[in-house]
């Protein structure tokens, strides 16, 4: 006689909490496995999360050739002086901007860019 799922189901629905537990835990160390719940939530929250950025910083990665355009395009963001500001792009990487909104994030980077620049938004 073959034993079916409903009869397991039906022998195990009869077990005090006690005896299922039991049960389980010989499962496990039979079996080399663990009845305890994969935290996959927690990947799906951290997605989320990084969906949801509404600060960004602009780091400036690289000078790149033309340096004192790139210097002349951190003042105009930052308002810096010109010795802060070519400080800033001799000290690599250098966050330029620093909590700002996505749009300001990306205006700063663009226009980096078309001075020379090499830049991260994070």
């Amino acid at each position: 006689m073959a034993v079916t799922k409903e009869d397991v189901l039906e022998f195990i629905s009869g077990l005090s909490v006690l005896e299922l537990s039991e049960l389980v835990k010989e499962f496990e160390e039979k079996f080399g496995v663990s009845a305890q719940p994969v935290a996959v939530a927690g990947v799906a929250d951290a997605g989320a999360a990084a969906a949801e950025q509404t600060e960004f910083n602009v780091i400036l990665t690289s000078a790149g050739a033309k340096k004192i355009a790139v210097i002349k395009a951190v003042r105009a963001l930052t308002g810096l002086g010109l010795k802060e500001a070519k400080e800033a792009c001799e000290a690599l990487p250098s966050t330029i901007k620093e909590g700002v909104d996505k749009d300001s994030a990306e205006e700063a980077k663009t226009a980096l860019e078309e001075a020379g620049a090499s830049v991260e938004v994070k």
